[in-house]
């Protein structure tokens, strides 16, 4: 079996075996995992592992602290996520913590335009030669810190705002600026909680704009760097 054949086994074993058993069902979504190839996003030092159902280092050995604990969320959370947004290519979406850009790229390949905020430039200009390689064009890359919804990054009042947020870690409450930045009929998708119960939550903003929200599975996910902190009572 030579590499390429190895490669393409791998990938159909991760889409049968993780992906499609964790309710990602709609084929579409199925196909697009073999059409954007994972481990082209996955750094090089671990990309072996790009199949696997783990989280994936984002940074080598070698990077600063802070890099070398952000994460690729694991293939299966992927695949739901862009399965439960039902994207459509009319949406335009802001994404929050672009890492190694393949979550980025799916989101591209079923939008419109996916607007990307990463707060580690290195991050950010890695992802933009991936998603270059990769032919994808309607992505605009922001260093920044989107954490917290401020304007300049989150897109209030600009173009409308979006159709899609997606919040790629957890966070402990949602700021109201990505509510404010969500067009009526808008769905966002957030990691909400704290280390051991979080949930992955999808809230979408009805037509009148009011706010209803579902929760889909529980997970843990590192933290949004500077993620809203809610009022804690001391003791």
């Amino acid at each position: 079996m030579n590499l390429s054949t190895e490669t393409e086994k791998a990938r159909f074993n991760m889409v049968e075996q993780q992906i499609r058993t964790w309710e990602v069902l709609d084929q579409d979504i199925l196909d697009l995992l073999f059409k954007v190839r994972r481990e082209d996003f996955v750094p090089a030092v671990y990309r072996g592992l790009a199949f696997v159902d783990m989280e994936i280092p984002l940074a080598g050995p070698d990077a600063p602290s802070a890099e070398r604990r952000q994460c690729m969320m694991a293939p299966k959370v992927e695949a739901r996520i862009v399965q439960e947004l039902a994207i459509k290519n009319s949406d335009r979406v802001l994404e929050i913590g672009t890492g190694s850009g393949y979550l980025t790229a799916l989101l591209a390949s079923r939008a419109h335009q996916v607007v990307s905020v990463e707060i580690f430039p290195d991050f950010s200009s890695a992802a933009a030669a991936k998603l270059k390689q990769a032919g994808i064009t309607n992505v605009e890359l922001k260093v920044g810190d989107g954490a917290r919804a401020e304007p300049a990054f989150v897109g209030v009042g600009d173009v409308g705002g979006f159709d899609v947020i997606v919040l790629t870690g957890s966070t402990p409450v949602l700021p109201k600026g990505f509510f404010d930045a969500l067009k009526p009929g808008g769905r966002l998708f957030a990691v909400v909680g704290d280390a051991p119960v979080m949930k992955a939550t999808i809230v979408t903003k009805t037509p009148s704009g009011s706010l209803t929200s579902a929760e889909l599975f529980e997970t843990v996910l590192a933290p949004l760097i500077n993620a809203d902190q809610p009022q804690r009572f001391e003791f």
